[in-house]
């Protein structure tokens, strides 16, 4: 699913994140305050909510402690830490705030949530505004088959965690990673950075053998995992260095015989963006 960084409601400017491994939408905190309280003044919403967080945790409030700190881009274009909570969370917090937008905010939130049962019983659904996001943004049919394809494969992967106790969203990250950092050499963060990304989706941005190879990563994790019935963090660990290492052979054969990287910095971003990174035009990670 495409990344958006703001909704809209009522004319204002809700900061949001999209998790792509858990297939879920955060919400600022405060932005949602700053509406519910009907205060133009940002600073002064930012202090309702710290003092109604305070009362929350005193109260021994759940709503609290299920927020999640993300950046997210302010009004000087820098990004900082932000409370951040999903749909469910932020619907129990609106409880604790008295005013007239909360209704509205409730159907708009449910709305929201709606929409993501609908594409989790239509799956369709995502995958075709998925892929007409893409075609608006010049990819090749080649490329949306392959993008389509390898979250598929991710999707599947994903689904076997969930079933043997990984839960928490750290976890899925920590395994991703790891996944990554075995089959090209360079960390999430890192190939992102190769890229010249930001808050972009790294997978967006990928040519076809990133795909391909990320895809095979993904899939020997998998088949790996379900041999030995890896269960938890150690031994979930242990599938993906091993899978990330079926697809860094891999690489390293394409590489030699090509004289190519499969790691580079070509991305899609606008304004000429698509070239090699200079450290990366003659060999890849190792």
């Amino acid at each position: 699913m495409p990344e958006k960084s703001l909704a809209v409601f009522e004319g204002k400017q809700i900061r949001r994140h999209y998790d792509e491994d858990t297939g879920t939408w955060y919400f600022s905190v405060v932005d949602i305050i700053q509406v519910l309280i009907q205060q133009p003044d940002y600073q002064a919403a930012r202090n309702y909510w710290k003092v109604l967080k305070h009362r929350l945790n005193k109260e021994g409030s759940e709503s609290v402690t299920k927020c999640n700190r993300l950046k997210m881009e302010a009004a000087d274009g820098k990004k900082y830490l932000t409370d951040a909570a999903d749909p469910e969370t932020l619907l129990r917090l609106i409880q604790s705030v008295p005013s007239p937008k909360a209704e509205p905010i409730k159907l708009w939130l449910a709305k929201v949530g709606y929409e993501r049962l609908q594409d989790m019983s239509d799956p369709a659904r995502s995958l075709d505004r998925a892929r007409e996001y893409w075609q608006q943004h010049g990819r090749s049919e080649k490329w949306i088959q392959q993008r389509m394809m390898g979250q598929e494969t991710r999707n599947k992967l994903t689904d076997y965690w969930q079933e043997h106790e990984i839960t928490k969203e750290k976890e899925f990250a920590v395994l991703t990673n790891i996944i990554q950092q075995e089959w090209t050499a360079v960390s999430v963060k890192k190939h992102k950075e190769i890229k010249g990304l930001k808050t972009q989706n790294l997978r967006d941005h990928m040519s076809e053998a990133e795909l391909i190879f990320t895809a095979l990563a993904e899939l020997s994790t998998r088949h790996i995992a379900e041999s030995v019935n890896a269960t938890g963090m150690d031994e979930n660990i242990e599938a993906g260095e091993k899978g990330g290492g079926i697809a860094k052979k891999a690489r390293r054969e394409l590489e030699a015989k090509t004289g190519r990287n499969v790691v580079t910095g070509e991305n899609f971003l606008p304004s000429g963006s698509n070239k090699l990174l200079p450290k990366q035009k003659k060999r890849g990670p190792r």
